[in-house]
């Protein structure tokens, strides 16, 4: 039996990953009666549930900061809690900061901010149904332990990563490359007991063996935030894993490190018998990487798993075909859009869908470019807002709007468009851009301006 809550929301967020709690806070820091929805018992999204880290990126490849708002509010709340060091340069060199966070302490904060803004939390809920009539949606429906349940919203934000909502409601949608194959999924897991000091001999011993563009020459000046490379004790292990070499990154704690290595390709994250296939291989992987590290990585002899992900960490689904479809020429020419609503950095960073490489092509002069709104506004849909990895993009411009930083972006700017649309009763297509602008300018968001 379904039951009707009694209430009805100016704002329904579906997702609580960073495009979700960032959206719930603007819709309500804008005046929105809002509602936040999550199916796991906490927050975080691909940050906690899959343990992406660290952050990356808020900065051009210059160095100038182009993502602000709450996200940079997140951050610095982070670190006057300690969890966080803010901002520091990637010793990668593949952007041009990393920001390091302690995945359980934003849980917390996330929490707390939700509060604070008076939003009103549904955890533990699964959405399963999108009631929807000539492209307005009039309910979702959920599940969780108290039974099958119907939320009803002025406005709805899917923030579900995957499309979810807009899925269920019949939006269009497509993914994948021109073979509808996706990039691979990702078991990441941390180690404890790493000697730091022993990683940075290596490469500065050692400097052919890394990312070209790694800063071995400053690592005296800078702590070691990231590592891509030892490829030759890679090739000589030859483990049945399709990477090309080590990637890792540092922290939170002293002799910790997060491992961004298992590779599970050729499946759809959308359909359950391939992700539980994902979920059983990317744990096997696990531990033959711990072996791998212990047996190969000066350092790692004593090092053990600390932690890994509740569940496998998905880079693409569903792309939900929006007013506009940001494309990769859109992003390496650094394009600006006259409805630009949230800006990035990252470069395109494609994780081979069949092969061990990833390719990455930069964008112009270091710059960034702009996400319109009419990307995460749905073709044909009159109250639905994408936040997220799920908005209107190509396969190649999807691989940089993905990144978390990017996502809080995108999910502070689909809040408060939901909030103002919901107050003015009008259509997401039909809402003044340059006062949704203005409202995310005047929240602290950063548009080039």
């Amino acid at each position: 039996m379904m039951s009707t809550t009694n209430e009805l929301f100016d704002v329904a967020v579906l997702g609580g990953g960073p495009a979700g709690i960032t959206s719930a806070l603007a819709a309500a820091r804008s005046g929105a009666k809002t509602i936040l929805i999550e199916r796991y018992g906490f927050l975080g999204g691909m940050s906690t549930a899959a343990l992406v880290y660290p952050w990356m990126t808020f900065h051009t490849a210059a160095g100038d900061q182009v993502i602000r708002g709450i996200a940079q509010e997140i951050v610095e709340r982070l670190m006057a809690m300690g969890a966080s060091p803010g901002h520091l340069r990637d010793t990668i060199g593949f952007v041009h900061t990393v920001t390091p966070y302690d995945g359980e302490k934003y849980k917390l904060l996330a929490f707390e901010m939700l509060k604070e803004a008076g939003v009103t939390l549904m955890l533990h809920s699964f959405i399963t149904g999108a009631d929807a009539e000539d492209g307005r949606i009039r309910s979702v429906t959920i599940h969780n332990k108290s039974g099958v349940a119907s939320i009803q919203a002025r406005c709805y934000v899917d923030a579900t990563g995957d499309g979810d909502v807009a899925y269920y409601a019949g939006a269009p949608w497509e993914m994948g490359n021109e073979e509808q194959k996706v990039q691979p999924m990702t078991m990441k897991f941390r180690l404890k007991g790493v000697r730091h000091d022993a990683i940075k001999q290596y490469m500065q011993s050692h400097p052919e063996q890394f990312y070209k563009k790694s800063l071995i020459d400053q690592l005296d000046e800078l702590p070691i935030t990231g590592v891509m490379g030892y490829y030759d004790l890679w090739a000589k292990a030859a483990l049945p894993i399709a990477r090309d070499g080590v990637l890792m990154f540092a922290g939170p704690g002293e002799d910790e490190v997060l491992v961004n290595i298992s590779r599970i390709s050729g499946l759809d994250p959308t359909n359950t018998a391939h992700l539980t296939e994902a979920e059983v291989e990317g744990r096997k992987q696990v531990y033959q990487l711990e072996d791998f590290f212990q047996t190969y990585i000066p350092g790692f002899e004593n090092a053990y798993v600390s932690q890994v992900a509740p569940q496998i960490g998905v880079r693409e689904t569903r792309r939900v075909i929006g007013e506009y479809i940001l494309t990769g020429t859109d992003v390496l020419s650094a394009r600006k859009f006259h409805d630009c609503i949230a800006r990035s950095g990252y470069p395109i960073d494609i994780h081979d869908p069949k092969g061990a490489g990833v390719t990455a092509n930069f964008i112009a002069e270091g710059g960034a470019y702009d996400i319109p709104y009419r990307s995460i506004v749905p073709k044909g849909m009159v109250n639905l807002w994408l936040a997220g990895r799920c908005i209107s993009t190509s396969h190649e411009a999807q691989a940089t709007a993905r990144l978390t930083p990017s996502c809080m972006a995108l999910g502070q700017a689909a809040g408060t468009a939901a909030a103002l649309a919901a107050k003015q009763d009008c259509a997401a297509s039909d809402l003044s851009i340059e006062q949704l602008q203005q409202a995310l300018l005047d929240a602290g968001a950063e548009l080039g301006r």
